[in-house]
């Protein structure tokens, strides 16, 4: 693993035996978060995908883990989090160095008013989406 990466292009997956393993370039696409399922299936529920990701526009889909919680740090700009969360829908808004949970089965997506960054960490067994 090189010593400096750039976390919002290459990924990492924390693993069991607190190992830390840098995954190949970040793409965006469905098929990414297959093959990474498919790298780190070994670890099953404890495994934890620690990404960046850059927005500019209200996320297209929703999202749910099922098997474990989601941590959202907001690193730069403002991010709304939009939970589905016991028939209701609650609203999160995060500004620089705050964060929220996405609690497991929970349905999320996210707004944005401009440039967004944030920081996630990730249970992503069993992930599914659903058109927003």
């Amino acid at each position: 693993m090189p010593n400096v990466f750039d976390l919002a292009a290459r990924p990492v997956h924390l693993g069991l035996g607190a190992t830390v393993t840098l995954q190949p370039e970040h793409d965006g696409t469905l098929a990414w978060y297959e093959a990474y399922a498919a790298r780190t299936s070994g670890d099953g529920r404890e495994g934890r995908l620690v990404s960046v990701h850059a927005f500019d526009a209200p996320w297209a889909s929703w999202e749910m883990h099922p098997r474990g919680d989601e941590l959202v740090v907001c690193l730069s700009g403002s991010l709304t989090l939009i939970q589905e969360l016991d028939g209701a829908t609650r609203r999160l808004t995060l500004r620089p160095h705050e964060a929220a949970v996405n609690p497991p089965g929970v349905w999320h997506t996210a707004d944005v008013d401009g440039p967004t960054t944030a920081l996630f960490i990730t249970a992503g067994e069993g992930t599914a989406h659903r058109p927003r």
